[in-house]
């Protein structure tokens, strides 16, 4: 069973920037997403990514678990949009840049649109306690805290946080 064991962390400043390997802009929406995930009626979330000129299906278990189940299957381009923009509910919008430390790749995502001001660094491990580095630019870990996942991000958009859960976030970096 194909697990995914993925780290997420606010960013405590931008010198990330000046080691980007590449980037690209990323839009995805979810078929099945977060109300169906808060009403207790999905076990997993199911979205449709589309990431220049590939695509793909992604099923993920709904858990707020560092380690969680998910599979990708490659779909066309062509089903992908169709998927965007007949059947999800919003989609979310953001530039994925690629950053290596020490030998360990950092997905950085730099949002757009509603969620416009949120960049998050994500980093997939091996195994739960596996060691990884801890550059001076990654912040507080927020992998346990649900708000950040993307399919919250669709229902919940940064921009409509309140006063309180952005102060949360800035008194934690």
């Amino acid at each position: 069973m194909p697990i995914e064991i993925e780290r997420k962390f606010l960013l405590a400043d931008d010198g990330w920037r000046a080691s980007v390997e590449r980037s690209e802009p990323i839009a995805q929406g979810y078929l099945v997403g977060a109300q169906a995930l808060r009403a207790g009626q999905a076990r997993a979330s199911v979205r449709a990514r589309l990431a220049g000129d590939v695509a793909w299906l992604n099923i993920k278990a709904a858990s707020s678990a560092i380690a969680r189940t998910e599979f990708d299957y490659p779909i066309p381009v062509a089903d992908a949009r169709i998927l965007l923009g007949e059947l999800c509910d919003g989609v979310l919008e953001k530039t994925r840049h690629y950053v290596r430390v020490d030998g360990v790749l950092f997905e950085v995502d730099e949002f757009a649109g509603d969620n416009a001001g949120l960049v998050v660094a994500e980093v997939e491990l091996p195994a739960v306690d596996a060691l990884f580095p801890r550059p001076s630019w990654l912040g507080r870990e927020v992998s346990a805290l649900t708000r950040y996942y993307n399919v919250n991000l669709i229902a919940h958009p940064y921009r409509q946080w309140s006063p309180a859960e952005r102060a949360a976030e800035d008194a934690a970096c």
